[in-house]
Order: structure tokens, then C-alpha cells, then sequence
């Protein structure tokens, strides 16, 4: 990641639906990722699985983020998040819902300004916020030469 907040990823295709997510400027290892059976092979986490785990991800997070920010030092923290794919009207799958639910190693009663942290921690997390306000993509197909193709527009 930039210093201007620019964040780059490169994906490179391994197989028929796999693909290597490298995150470019940092020095993480690469992820693979795979179509789940029977499209791909299953051989690693679905483009469906890692936005799920992003917002679950980032929640927890922001909560561990809030509670800190209060003074407070949390014990370790459980995210699970379920999700249905579902059909849209024109037939093809979307997740139009997700669900989080996140376990605290400790009492509420026990942690300072708690009320004060429920009502601000998701506005902490830019994952979920921007699901939420809806991510503008911009779609460009480049072809072998070099010709540059968006998708909804004519070719001249």
C-alpha cells in the first residue's frame, strides 16, 4: 500500500478458475484462490470466502480498534459470519445478506465506555462501509494487443 492510501493487488491466473493474489509494496506472501468444486477445484479460499472474511475481518478489528481507543485491553475476540447465496431477479447469485457475530473474551460490564464503543465501531471499519455504501468498479479488459476494451461501450 501507498503512502496516498492507493492499495494494489495483482492476480495471476494458476488454473482453470485459480488464481495468485499477490499484494504488491508489501512483503506478505502471496494468496491462492480456487472456484469451489464444480467449476474449480477447491483448492483454496472463493472470491465469496474472502469478502466474508474481509467484513468479518475488519469488524472484529474496529472492535478490538474501539476498545483499545477507551483504554480498555480485551482479551481475544471470536468473529463467525454466515451468508446465503441467493438468485437475484435476473438469475444470477449474489450474497444480499451476511450476518456477524462476534464473542468477547470478556463482560461488558467490565469494559470501559462500552456503550460508547457499540455505537462507533463499525464506522471504524472501511470494508464493511464500503459494502455497505455500495464499491463503484470500473471494468477494463486489455487484449493481447494492447488494445484497451470497456465493457458496455462499442468498439469504434
Amino acid at each position: 500500500m501507498s503512502d496516498d492510501g492507493g492499495i494494489r493487488l495483482v492476480l495471476e491466473q494458476e488454473g482453470p478458475y485459480a488464481f495468485k493474489v499477490s499484494f504488491d509494496g508489501t512483503a506478505l506472501e502471496a494468496l491462492h484462490t480456487d472456484e469451489s468444486t464444480p467449476l474449480g477445484a477447491g483448492a483454496g479460499p472463493n472470491p465469496a470466502h474472502l469478502l466474508l472474511a474481509a467484513i468479518a475481518n475488519c469488524l472484529s478489528a474496529s472492535l478490538v480498534f474501539a476498545l483499545r481507543k477507551f483504554k480498555n485491553s480485551p482479551g481475544s475476540i471470536r468473529a463467525e459470519i454466515t451468508a446465503r447465496k441467493e438468485r437475484n431477479a435476473e438469475g444470477r447469485w449474489r450474497i444480499p445478506r451476511a450476518e456477524v457475530l462476534i464473542t468477547l473474551a470478556d463482560s461488558a460490564d467490565t469494559l470501559q465506555h462500552f456503550d460508547r464503543v457499540l455505537a462507533q465501531f463499525e464506522q471504524f471499519c472501511i470494508v464493511t462501509q464500503s459494502v455497505r455504501e455500495g464499491v463503484v468498479v470500473d471494468v477494463a479488459i486489455v487484449d493481447a494487443e494492447g488494445r484497451r476494451h470497456v465493457p458496455g461501450t462499442v468498439a469504434a
